[in-house]
């Protein structure tokens, strides 16, 4: 008789058998909760804008969540930035069931405070360079989970309008309790105080799918590109003749 498949283990919306990639970790300390929770981490993907060095110097903590992850099976990869992640060496080479985006956050623009028109364009900015890039890397029915804060002046980001213009729509919003992921620590990233936390109240999951018919347009579109470029190589191979 052969071996039984192990059961998933679950921790929130997210299990042992997700094959799931986490942009953006701060102390990787939420990745770490999913490892510990599902006792192996190697269906999981962490990675981080900064390089390692820079990392342990912003958040001392990570280096023990690091090694937790790593002792799990997770691959860990640092210097990962979210507008080009699809065209990353190994992350290219990958597609995932979920991508994770926790709390998304393009920096502190002193003397800007974050009700600014600036600072809110600079945040959007980001967060659609990481719906672009993350839809081409989600499996046909993945889905790409961005936890946020819905208070103003978080809500004027629009996600749901970011997200659409990248052919992503919203599937589901649930509330976020950081309570559910025990020792996830929501770090600043930036900043003099990079290590400290920051509030978090009326917070949620917001959690995308892939509009299908915005698929299909983009295989139409292409094909039509294919016909024109050949096309165009017939129309030239045949200018080419008649001038010779």
């Amino acid at each position: 008789m052969g071996r039984r498949s192990k059961k998933a283990k679950w921790k929130s919306h997210y299990n042992s058998k997700h094959k799931i990639l986490l942009v953006g970790e701060g102390n990787f300390s939420f990745s770490a909760c999913l490892a510990t929770a599902f006792g192996s981490a190697t269906n999981m993907v962490a990675t981080s804008l900064y390089s390692e060095r820079n990392l342990r110097k912003k958040h001392g903590s990570s280096e023990a969540n690091l090694e937790l992850l790593k002792s799990k099976g997770c691959l860990v990869l640092h210097g990962v930035n979210v507008h080009d992640m699809n065209r990353h060496p190994t992350l290219s080479q990958m597609k995932f069931d979920i991508i994770i985006y926790n709390f998304p956050h393009a920096g502190f623009f002193h003397p800007f405070k974050e009700d600014d028109n600036k600072v809110i364009k600079r945040h959007k900015h980001l967060v659609k360079a990481f719906f672009k890039s993350a839809r081409e890397m989600l499996d046909e029915d993945g889905e790409a989970h961005v936890t946020h804060r819905n208070d103003r002046p978080y809500k004027q980001w629009n996600l749901e309008e970011l997200a659409r213009e990248s052919g992503l729509i919203l599937k589901e919003k649930v509330e976020f309790y950081k309570k559910d992921f025990p020792g996830y620590e929501n770090k600043r990233g930036s900043g003099s105080k990079s290590d400290q936390t920051f509030p978090l109240k009326d917070c949620y999951t917001f959690k995308f799918s892939i509009e299908k018919n915005y698929s299909q347009l983009m295989w139409t579109l292409g094909s039509e590109v294919d016909s024109i470029v050949a096309a165009l190589k017939n129309l030239s191979s045949i200018n080419n003749y008649n001038e010779c």
